[in-house]
């Protein structure tokens, strides 16, 4: 409000200069003035508002980038005809993983049928991040007017902020615990198979070659020795040794956006430090995670150069603010059950209870609270990368 109406004062002060010079100076000069700073403005909107109607903005960048460095975003803007653009203003915007930025750019094409700028944007949370074309003004030659361009409309681009993934300590107790459980279950499996073989058969199972990559823990050993060669099993009740790891990235719809990234982050290093750390050491595990469309994807995870990967795909997914993952498509038969959530609270009760009768069940969550009401165990990471009960 200030800054219009210092313009303002600006244009009056100009016309009664020009009014007194024009009347009590030098009257022919003067009416050149006049019909100049008539004709002048009116030319500089009739380009403003011709401009408005014939403006195209493409975004361009890396689709990820890391958390602490800077994403690289080249804007190109094109216009459409002949007729000269005067000064196109361009406001970008980004979302809460990124840092705010108040920098608004100016070009102009009178010659030329397109332009680009590039720009950088720190990236300081890692998570789901989106960059936008923002607002878009058209200001004729003069600069003085200022009209808003309606017809651009660049859908945002997605970009995910790669956190730092902690390195979790085999010592760590939620860890002892998953290992223990999954130990117990290959012994159990292992003599239930057992029971399966005579004098001259081999396993009850399927059967094919070693390929690099396999776990090391579906190596059929005593077969492995009659052929010569490494053997895996092909058997389906691997699935129930292996522990689930569930994502659910939950923000309630009147979130805080700054404070709601913050801590999704923390919870993505939390369950990535756990998946990385498993696999790791030869536990391969299902990981479930929302998709594009709110639709739920489990994956098994088995080679700790996946795990990265597997992050990037999380990480590409717009968080839906109101939205729990659907747990009712996921295989309950499982030993142990890990649930990574942003809340505990409310109708969470309901993802925890299809799990809470097959094996161990544990709950993940970004800082200590006391909203949990279940039966199950609290987990946070701390300072130390240290998982730790509630």
């Amino acid at each position: 409000m200030i800054r219009k109406l210092g313009t303002y004062i600006s244009v009056a002060a100009i016309a009664f200069l020009v009014y007194i010079f024009a009347f009590y100076i030098e009257g022919q000069m003067g009416v050149v003035l006049i019909t100049f700073l008539i004709v002048a403005p009116l030319i500089s909107i009739i380009i403003a508002v011709a401009a408005r109607k014939r403006v195209n903005i493409r975004i361009d960048s890396d689709a990820f980038v890391k958390k602490g460095s800077e994403l690289e975003v080249t804007m190109t803007v094109e216009k459409r005809g002949r007729f000269p653009f005067a000064i196109i203003e361009i406001a970008p915007e980004a979302s809460e993983v990124f840092e705010k930025s108040r920098v608004n750019y100016h070009l102009s094409l009178l010659f030329e049928d397109e332009k680009e700028f590039t720009y950088r944007v720190p990236a300081k949370t890692g998570g789901n991040g989106e960059i936008s074309v923002g607002r878009v003004s058209t200001c004729g030659f003069l600069g003085f007017l200022k009209l808003k361009v309606k017809s651009v409309a660049i859908d945002p681009i997605s970009i995910g902020v790669i956190p730092e993934i902690p390195d979790i300590k085999p010592s760590s107790q939620l860890f002892r615990q998953l290992a223990d459980v999954v130990m117990t279950n290959d012994e159990e499996e292992d003599n239930d198979s057992s029971m399966l073989y005579s004098v001259n058969s081999a396993p009850g199972y399927e059967h094919r070659e070693y390929v690099q990559g396999d776990p090391l823990k579906r190596v059929n050993w005593k077969l492995s020795s009659k052929k010569d060669k490494l053997m895996v099993r092909l058997d389906e009740a691997v699935s129930s040794v292996q522990p689930m790891l569930i994502l659910d990235l939950y923000r309630s719809t009147d979130a805080d956006p700054q404070k709601a990234v913050v801590v999704e982050e923390q919870l993505l290093r939390s369950v990535f430090g756990l998946l990385r750390s498993l696999v790791k050491q030869g536990i391969a595990c299902n990981f479930a995670y929302c998709g594009g469309g709110n639709r739920v994807i489990v994956e098994s995870v088995d080679n700790p150069d996946y795990v990265d990967n597997l992050l990037l795909k999380v990480l590409s997914v717009k968080v839906v603010p109101g939205y729990r993952i659907d747990v009712n498509s996921i295989g309950s038969n499982v030993c142990a059950c890990v649930v990574a959530t942003t809340d505990p609270s409310g109708a969470f009760s309901a993802v925890t209870e299809r799990f809470s009768g097959n094996g161990a069940l544990g709950i993940i969550v970004p800082y200590i609270t006391d909203t949990y009401r279940g039966d199950a165990d609290l987990w946070y990471l701390d300072e130390d990368n240290d998982f730790k009960q509630v």
